[in-house]
């Protein structure tokens, strides 16, 4: 009987593996397909990444990973240079023909510039807080990767060490928390990470007790240092310069004038940033974005929506069946 056939078509897509990935890994500085590198699908869980498999590219630049993912996103992630690259595979985009890019890398001073630094500070009466962004913009078609020099430095004073925390949103990517390195400057330390084409930002965090007063240094670029506080707290001192207040938010705005300031502290408050910086999962430390996995919620009625579809396939048969006799 039709109903049969139609039965057992039904059965053999269900039994289909959900995710077979295949592609081509390009170089996007030679704008060439590029052999050799490794490629790994993983998923994210609450344990950390589950690798699903793996594969290299040939000489073609070629892929292809057999794995089954259970419900939810996959992410691919290729290294090559010393730099990881992430592709995330969310359910229903094509696994087929994916192009994974990857870059040269080089530590040419130049290829990433700070193209905005901004330090903001909001005093409480117990402690300081200080979120200081470096926004970097590599414009070429290379990844920018310094292990001395480090993707950007910072000063953090006495006792600021251990609490600091770091955190890098790649170009198209999510929050991943860094470690801080002391440099061989007194007080100055750095965050290495590869810079990839396009903009970086790099949001460093550490709180210092209340004061009074407050001193701090900068590390020369060619981007201006700005300094903002909440409507309801003034700097004055040495070395910082008022801009006015900003319109919107009425936060006040400062310029720093040179490489070190000594400011007084005049109130309390804080700026509501959209969002805390500080809930990335340490585990999440090897350049994968962070992803949320949670299960659509079709599969919460998936036996519904399978006994429906064979309902559908039954009634559509039985009809075939008696137009035929």
């Amino acid at each position: 009987m039709r109903i049969t056939g139609l039965m057992a078509i039904a059965a053999s897509v269900l039994s289909l593996p959900l995710l077979a990935v295949d592609g081509v890994v390009m170089n996007g500085t030679l704008m060439r397909p590029q052999a050799g590198v490794e490629i790994t699908l993983v998923q994210p869980s609450q344990q950390g990444m589950k690798q699903l498999g793996k594969a290299v590219s040939d000489a073609q630049g070629k892929f292809a990973i057999d794995a089954t993912i259970p419900p939810g996103p996959g992410l691919l992630q290729s290294t090559y240079q010393g730099a990881t690259y992430n592709q995330i595979i969310t359910p229903g985009m094509p696994t087929t023909g994916v192009e994974v890019m990857v870059y040269e890398s080089t530590n040419k001073a130049g290829t990433a510039q700070i193209s905005q630094h901004l330090i903001v500070m909001e005093p409480s009466a117990e402690q300081i807080k200080i979120s200081e962004l470096f926004i970097l913009s590599n414009k070429t078609a290379m990844t920018y990767h310094d292990t001395a020099a480090g993707s950007a430095q910072f000063f953090l004073p006495k006792g600021a060490e251990t609490a600091a925390r770091a955190t890098i949103t790649a170009p198209g990517g999510m929050p991943v928390p860094r470690p801080a390195t002391q440099t061989a400057k007194a007080g100055i330390y750095k965050v290495d990470y590869p810079l990839k084409p396009g903009e970086t930002r790099i949001e460093v965090t550490y709180t210092t007790p209340a004061a009074a007063k407050f001193s701090g240094k900068v590390v020369a670029s060619n981007a201006p240092t700005r300094v903002v506080t909440p409507s309801t707290v003034t700097l004055t001192g040495d070395g910082i310069e008022s801009l006015g207040q900003e319109p919107q938010t009425q936060a006040h705005l400062y310029n720093l004038s040179g490489l070190d300031y000594n400011v007084l502290v005049n109130g309390t408050g804080s700026l509501n940033l959209g969002g805390d910086s500080g809930k990335e999962s340490e585990d999440e430390d090897n350049g994968a974005p962070k992803v949320e996995v949670a299960p659509a919620r079709i599969y919460s009625r998936l036996g519904w929506v399978l006994g429906l579809a064979f309902g559908i396939l039954a009634l559509g048969g039985f009809a075939l069946y008696r137009r035929e006799a």
